[in-house]
Parts: C-alpha cells; sequence; structure tokens
C-alpha cells in the first residue's frame, strides 16, 4: 500500500532517539524529508478546480508519483546520524467525492479508511472549500473562470512503523530496534493551505487551469517502542514550516459524465510531482 510506505519513509526520521522532542531546524535532512512527502499528499485540485452546478455530485480518483528523495536529504544529521530508509511506493491513490454548491462554491473530501495492510493503519482525510467565478464567456460555450480554494489534510497512520517486526534485532542494544516487539508509533501530517486559479474552457471536451499555494505544514510524528529490558521510547518529531506550491493542469471528457484528469504539481523547494486520474458525475445540473 503506497501509504504505508510513505509513512515508513517519513517515521525513520525518528529512529535511535532516547525519548522527549526533537525539532529539527528547517535546513537539517529530516525537516527536508518531512517536507519533501508532504507535496504527493497536498490535497490539490488533480485536475477539476472550475465550478460546479449546485447540488450536482462528482466521484473521483487520482493517482500521485512519488519520487525519490534527494541523497543529501536521506542522511540524518540532526536528531541522529544514519542513512534512512526512502524505499517508497512509486505512487499515492487517493478517492474524492466533490458537491457543487450555491454561490459558486464546491465542497470536495478524500478519506482513506482504517484498513490495516502490512501492520500499518491510516485515518487519513482531506477536505477542500472553492469558490469558482465565470469572468468571460458562458460554462458551455467555452469561457475563462477564476477560482479561489481553502485546503486541509489531517489525521494520522499507526502501527509498527519505526521497528517493524522485520526490523527488530537482539544482538545489540546499542543498534535500532533492539526488542522482541514491534513498536505502535503515529504519524500526522497536518496541512493547511490556499490557492489561486486561472482556468480556461472551451465548447470542446477540454478544460485547463494554471495556480499557485500556500501550505502551512506541521507534521507530528510520535514514537512509541520500547527496547528489551528499557524503557519506552516516546520521542516526538516536530516541524513547522511552509511551503509555495505551482500547478498546472485539466480534464478532457470522455461522455457527458466521465472525464480524465491530470496535473502536474510543484513545490519548488521539495519537488515536482505529476497525478493522472479519472471522475464520473454521479448527479448533473438540471
Amino acid at each position: 500500500m503506497a501509504m504505508t510506505s510513505l509513512v515508513l519513509a517519513l517515521a525513520s526520521v525518528a529512529e535511535l532517539l532516547a525519548g522527549g522532542e526533537c525539532r529539527p531546524p528547517k535546513d537539517a535532512p529530516e525537516a527536508k524529508l518531512l517536507a519533501f512527502f508532504a507535496a504527493p499528499i497536498a490535497f490539490s485540485p488533480a485536475g477539476h478546480a472550475d465550478r460546479m452546478a449546485p447540488w450536482s455530485f462528482r466521484v473521483s480518483l487520482d493517482v500521485t508519483y512519488v519520487p525519490t528523495p534527494p541523497a543529501d536529504i536521506r542522511r540524518s544529521s540532526y536528531c541522529h546520524r544514519k542513512s534512512e530508509n526512502t524505499d517508497l511506493s512509486p505512487v499515492f491513490p487517493r478517492p474524492r467525492l466533490a458537491v457543487g454548491l450555491p454561490g459558486g462554491l464546491y465542497l470536495e473530501g478524500s478519506y482513506l479508511p482504517p484498513v490495516t495492510v502490512l501492520d500499518a493503519t491510516p485515518s487519513l482525510g482531506s477536505v477542500a472549500l472553492g469558490w469558482s467565478r465565470t469572468i468571460r464567456g458562458q460554462p458551455r460555450e467555452g469561457s475563462t473562470w477564476i477560482t479561489l480554494r481553502a485546503h486541509a489534510t489531517f489525521g494520522e497512520v499507526s502501527g509498527p512503523i519505526t521497528c517493524s517486526a522485520d526490523a527488530l534485532q537482539t544482538s545489540s542494544a546499542n543498534q535500532p530496534c533492539y526488542g522482541t516487539t514491534p513498536s505502535n508509533d503515529r504519524y500526522e501530517p497536518n496541512m493547511v493551505g490556499g490557492e489561486g486559479i486561472v482556468g480556461w474552457s472551451g465548447s470542446g471536451r477540454l478544460s485547463a487551469y494554471v495556480g499557485s499555494g500556500y501550505t502551512s505544514i506541521t507534521p507530528r510524528f510520535q514514537v512509541h517502542f520500547t527496547p528489551q529490558g528499557g524503557t519506552l521510547d516516546d520521542t516526538r518529531v516536530l516541524l513547522d514550516d511552509s511551503r509555495i506550491s505551482a500547478f498546472a493542469g485539466g480534464r478532457f471528457q470522455l461522455t457527458g459524465r466521465s472525464a480524465i484528469t491530470a496535473e502536474l504539481y510543484s513545490v519548488p523547494k521539495d519537488m515536482t510531482t505529476l497525478r493522472v486520474g479519472g471522475s464520473w458525475m454521479l448527479r448533473t445540473a438540471p
């Protein structure tokens, strides 16, 4: 599962800590690694950013490419000194449901339920509120529009993240994961942001947009591991930071109800990724 692999990489910044809190500087590899993995799970438009008719409903699924972090942030230097496990799944999937509201508003949400896969249990949600207005033309005849959008991602992923069963060892108390019982850790992404978007819809099947945004990222990682013959390690790794993003995307309408979507999403300070997906209108405007 992509979520499991993503959290395994994020969690590695907490290994070997003895307890308490570690708040790495923003230029430390640990902080950069946490910020790097915020981009793939940021709740961007992912192909849909224009107006929805009141009380229309849309379901969609998008898949985000997760690149490998650069080598210079894969080795910790502040909380501890070691190479990190960053063998990620190459994709991150996300289901979505959106509803059009009166006044040019629309509400969008996503949720990954608490289904345990590979010993990790996600309960991760995202929500967005958008407002769109046509500034030239007509929606069904070709138009230019603007959208303002606020979004948030919250929840947690729990399980034996720092020390899974296959990482446990009993040969040296001075090495990580010394013990026989896997850890029971928790990761909280905590992201809130806003975006401004300009888009174009033609009289045919294609629509496109460009935009930029600001996101506050405050991830928290809670270690919960008791080494053999030792005391509980309940270290928390904290990061308070922010990022500017830029993106461009759109959709191609296959039928009156179905479409394929794509978006190029970039956080210049960290990474650039691609989201692709598809959508289906459950209920269209009268």
